[in-house]
């Protein structure tokens, strides 16, 4: 069996990750290739584990881990995984662990100029942590400009549509380049 493979996309809040992951998955299912998507923040949503807290990755790992032995049970062998940070090397051996030590990783960071990440962040924040996911998106865009790994495809996303992010994401895959990895029946 070929080795699982995870596309990583991380980027400051307010940058569109979880937009441009469901384009990327339309872009594949219109070609039928197999894969699953995971929201990474889910992974971890509990009271308490503060940003930090050791039990707040140990509950992800712990999550994808059973998310993906139920995907690859099923013959899936790709993964769309969207979190901030998934792409620094820190957080590399979650996922050897939970999709095996041969995972193939491809990282890509979306970026955006703090207008950008701010016009954004307002228009979706309704409530009281407006300010803290404005401090919190300029903190990590330093964190993933220093600290991600020189493999790691960075893709700007001011000014530019869904689509057009979604096409060179998709080709930091090679995805649509082969149909291996399809489950039984798709």
């Amino acid at each position: 069996m070929d080795p699982a493979e995870v596309l990583l996309i991380g980027g400051r809040a307010g940058v569109g990750k979880t937009t441009v992951a469901w384009e990327v998955s339309a872009r594949l299912r219109a070609a039928n290739v197999a894969h699953c998507v995971v929201e990474g923040d889910f992974m971890a949503q509990a009271h308490p584990a503060p940003e930090g807290d050791p039990r707040r990755r140990q509950i992800a790992e712990r999550n994808l881990t059973a998310l993906w032995s139920n995907y690859e049970e099923l013959g899936y062998r790709r993964l769309i995984y969207t979190q901030t940070v998934s792409v620094l090397p820190e957080n590399e051996g979650m996922f050897r662990r939970a999709m095996g030590a041969e995972v193939r990783l491809v990282r890509v960071v979306l970026t955006a100029s703090d207008a950008t990440a701010r016009e954004r962040l307002t228009g979706r924040e309704q409530g009281s942590e407006l300010d803290r996911e404005l401090e919190s998106s300029a903190r990590k865009a330093r964190i993933l400009e220093e600290q991600a790994p020189l493999d790691t495809v960075r893709v700007a996303t001011d000014g530019r549509t869904v689509v057009d992010l979604a096409r060179e994401v998709v080709a930091a895959t090679g995805w649509l380049a082969t149909t291996s990895g399809r489950p039984a029946g798709a």
